[in-house]
Order: C-alpha cells, then structure tokens, then sequence
C-alpha cells in the first residue's frame, strides 16, 4: 500500500494555487525579479507622492494662516483709526494729563505694536519721497522748504510691506510752488 502512495503523489506533480498556476517559487527568476522591480517602483513612486502631498499640505496651511491673519489684523485697522480719532479731538490736542485719554492713547498704542509684530509695521514718516507701492496722494500741497515728491503729511497711517501690505498710507505730497 505504501507504494501505491508514492506513485499518486508523484502523478499530482507539485502543488498548484487555485488559479492552477505553480507557486512563486517555480516562476522564472526574471518574472520575479520583474515583478519585484516594478512593485519597487511603485512603492517609491506612492512614498514621492506622500511626500509631495505633505509639502502642499504645509504651503496651502502657511497661506490658509496668512491669509486669516491678514484679514483679522485688516478689521482691526477701523479699531485703530477711531482711537487715533478720538485722540485727535482731545481738548488741546495732548490730552494735558487726562487718565482717560492717557488710557486711549495706551490702547493705540498696544494695537500698533501688536500689528508690527504680527508683520504689518507702522509707516506714518513724512519728509520721505513718495512712494506709490508705499503711498497713496490724496492732495498736494505748495511747498518751497522740501522737494516736490515729498510726503508731508500723513493723513491716514499704512500698515505692512510688499505683499504683506495691508493698506497705503494716505499722505499729502509737496509740489512746486507756481
């Protein structure tokens, strides 16, 4: 009996999958080594792409973040603009000594720096040539003591630089007196 065992299980021939194909280890080598390659390949090529989609995730954020930033610092600006106001008003001009002007001009002046910190600087210089990425001209003004193209006043202070600008400052410039 043994031997007619022997002589069914060489008949079978080796295993089979269910496919009725050999196992990988009857493949030919250069099928496998095909095979491994090209799943190499794909593997490289899924771990670029997750890298790349990182990249992008961290870009899109950074722009999402400024994005966001610019537009909370930009509501605040009217904030701004009624504090300096008031302060403008104030019973000669200085505010003499009054704690609640002392106060106000206290909070302007947190909200500057905090803006300038954030990214967005002051920019209220005058006496400097104009500049229209910087500037913008409402009026001109005749004046023989500075060159024409001068700020000389600042009627509405500007925040940031460059692409990070949230508003012009609003000047008046000095033309040649005629």
């Amino acid at each position: 009996m043994n031997e007619h065992r022997s002589e069914t299980q060489d008949q079978a021939g080796p295993p089979t999958t269910r496919s009725g194909q050999a196992p990988a280890e009857n493949a030919a080598p250069a099928e496998t080594d095909a095979k491994l390659a090209e799943l190499e390949d794909r593997w490289l090529r899924a771990v670029a792409e997750l890298d790349n989609l990182r990249k992008r995730i961290a870009r899109d954020a950074e722009r999402i973040r400024a994005e966001e930033r610019s537009k909370v610092a930009a509501g605040w600006l009217p904030v701004l603009d009624n504090l300096e106001l008031a302060l403008s008003h104030a019973v000669g001009g200085d505010g003499g000594g009054d704690p609640v002007l002392e106060g106000v001009r206290a909070v302007r002046d947190q909200a500057v720096t905090l803006l300038g910190k954030l990214g967005y600087p002051r920019h209220d210089e005058t006496g400097v040539p104009f500049d229209p990425a910087r500037h913008e001209a409402v009026t001109t003004v005749g004046r023989e003591d500075v060159d024409p193209g001068t700020v000389v006043e600042v009627l509405r202070p500007g925040y940031g630089d460059g692409e990070r600008q949230l508003r012009p400052a609003v000047v008046a410039v000095a033309k040649k007196v005629e």
